[in-house]
């Protein structure tokens, strides 16, 4: 009995995803580089375990289809709304002079204005798997690149729907001679499109709600399936994408009152499902074309990422938000390919608006492209690090002439510490490296200034000679670490409070001995530790002594490890050490309320 094709494929690719990523993380290169060389290792032009391309297309397409899913369920119109000024200006400006741009080259290249005008929207698109995943493994998402990323990547989600709608229209004039029969198709399409969304917003809940009331997770989950390859399949009738249904399918369970549930259902297979599509998309990287026409796979790639990446660089600096490394980083996230370029060029050449060979080159010069993304990410961190970039102002002009406190970092502790010294009328100065901090806390009045506060003019400008306490409530370790370096130097007889992220962080600041170290989650962890052990049966007061006995046994451990922070082996032997004796500490409290408790 010969074994299963799909089994066969499926063992394999999963194989070469664990292999090739564990590798690639562990180099420091990202997941999906790793999906994408797994794939092409595996591909037809080196190792050669995928004779069958045919198996390799209908995991690629699964993936496909699976992956536009996700991005439409996540594609939920309350936030689209939220955000429309960014997604609808930042994005639309984007897609048009990146399509302009990408489909003027073609249009000199000798195409025709059909071929470069598909052409120039689907290199326009970007990647929103690589985008999202990147900015996620970077914690970026928040920061203000991430956010005018996510906006655009959103705006190219919602612009891939007209796109693909375009292809059949454009093509149909090719294949047909009558005006008549290009309306037909119009009309076709935008029948399938608006029964799919009137009919799945007014049939969907109502059949998710009877789905519910079984409370039978697996029958919840093939419902929708059912819905996502239905709609896939409704729109291959039609003569569209499958894709372009999945995506249309996301979007209607995203409107719905159970998207949640579907999420928490998918999220354990949402990264394996990026990974899949990224190893289909690996193997069906055609290398032999790369070795035949190098020169042109080259300049496609070139263009891309030049054109698409002055675009972005543009946007981010109209924008007035991101200083100069924030748009570079947004250029180098957006400035490749994305997965709806080959859903766009396989309609395309489906439609006769692209050849064979134009086809394979895009095809193959959008995966490079994608490729490349993950290593420019890299690369550019590692030249931003080195290159020192000066502020858009030195800092701020300080009006305060004799603040008692000086408040370094005015975030999530920062903000805590100053409501309590302005509810006290403590005068204070607060001092934020980050321009967008300071101009949003002004806004509610906060009485704070731009500028490092490592930096000693700084320092001197804020009056910190005059003051008494310094506090420093950065959450970057190496600045609160630089910063309680220069103040301790210049002004020694101030006092310090430091934030510490955790106990390393700390000895370093009692190297410099400044006065009191507050590790930043230690007293919310005790506050969760006391409501444990009263919810486990404890009495308030009990739980209460015990978690206090606790903080002054680790106050005094943490003084005792200062000693020795340095040798590894002897502070694993203090922690062994003072375990013990907190466990003798709290049995003899518990023999002790033994002795004193009434007898039955």
């Amino acid at each position: 009995m010969e074994p299963s094709p799909f089994l066969q494929y499926a063992v394999m690719f999963l194989a070469a995803a664990v292999v090739a990523v564990s590798l690639s993380k562990r180099f420091g290169l990202g997941a999906v580089l790793g999906y994408l060389g797994a794939g092409a290792l595996i591909g037809p032009h080196l190792l050669n375990l995928t004779p069958d391309m045919s198996q390799a297309s209908e995991f690629s397409e699964l993936g496909v289809i699976l992956l536009l899913f996700v991005i439409g369920l996540e594609l939920s119109p309350q936030r689209l709304w939220l955000m429309r000024r960014a997604v609808f200006g930042a994005g639309t400006l984007q897609v048009a002079v990146s399509a302009l741009l990408l489909g003027g080259v073609a249009l000199a290249t000798g195409v025709g204005w059909k071929t470069a005008l598909i052409v120039g929207l689907g290199l326009a698109l970007s990647s929103t798997a690589i985008g999202l995943q990147t900015l996620a493994e970077r914690k970026e998402l928040a920061s203000p690149h991430g956010r005018l990323a996510f906006a655009i990547l959103l705006f190219q989600d919602v612009a891939a729907i007209p796109i693909l709608a375009l292809i059949p229209l454009l093509g149909v004039h090719e294949a047909t001679a009558g005006v008549a029969s290009e309306g037909i198709a119009a009309l076709r399409i935008v029948l399938v499109i608006a029964t799919v969304i009137v009919g799945g917003r007014y049939l969907l809940r109502p059949v998710l709600r009877v789905v519910a009331r079984t409370q039978i997770a697996e029958v919840f989950t093939a419902t929708a399936l059912l819905v996502v390859l239905g709609t896939a399949w409704l729109m291959q009738l039609a003569g569209m994408q499958m894709s372009l249904g999945a995506f249309l399918a996301g979007m209607l369970l995203a409107d719905s009152e159970y998207r949640h549930e579907i999420e928490s259902q998918i999220e354990p297979f949402k990264g394996l499902l990026l990974g899949f599509f990224f190893l289909s998309v690996g193997v069906s990287l055609d290398l032999e074309l790369v070795r035949r026409e190098p020169l042109e796979i080259a300049a496609i790639v070139a263009c891309i990422l030049m054109l698409k990446s002055g675009v972005l660089i543009g946007l981010g600096r109209m924008s007035g938000k991101l200083d100069f490394a924030q748009t570079v980083r947004l250029a180098v996230v957006l400035a490749g390919g994305g997965e709806f370029a080959f859903v766009v060029f396989n309609l395309a050449q489906q439609h006769a608006l692209l050849d064979s060979a134009q086809h394979d080159a895009l095809v193959v010069a959008v995966t490079l492209s994608m490729a490349l993304t993950p290593l420019a990410v890299i690369a550019s961190s590692r030249w931003l690090a080195t290159r020192k970039t000066a502020p858009k102002r030195a800092f701020d002009d300080i009006q305060d002439s004799s603040p008692r406190v000086i408040l370094a970092g005015y975030g999530r502790v920062g903000q805590i510490i100053a409501r309590i010294l302005r509810a006290q009328h403590i005068p204070f100065t607060a001092l934020e490296s980050s321009v967008e901090q300071v101009d949003f806390s002004r806004r509610f009045g906060s009485n704070i200034y731009f500028g490092d506060p490592s930096r000693p003019e700084l320092l001197r400008a804020a009056g910190v000679d005059k003051a008494e306490v310094f506090v420093l409530a950065t959450d970057d370790p190496e600045a609160n670490i630089r910063t309680a370096r220069i103040v301790r130097r210049l002004y020694p007889h101030l006092k310090i409070v430091a934030r510490a992220r955790n106990r390393q962080h700390a000895f370093r600041l009692m190297d410099m001995n400044v006065n009191d170290v507050v590790r930043e989650t230690l007293y919310s962890s005790l506050v969760i530790a006391r409501l444990v052990l009263e919810d486990l049966g404890l009495e308030a007061a009990l739980a209460a002594d015990r978690v206090e006995k606790f903080r002054i046994h680790d106050a005094k451990l943490l003084k005792a490890q200062y000693l020795v922070y340095d040798d590894e082996a002897a502070l694993v032997q203090s922690t062994k050490d003072a375990f013990e004796d907190l466990e003798r500490l709290f049995e003899a409290d518990t023999a002790g309320d033994s002795e004193t408790s009434p007898t039955t």
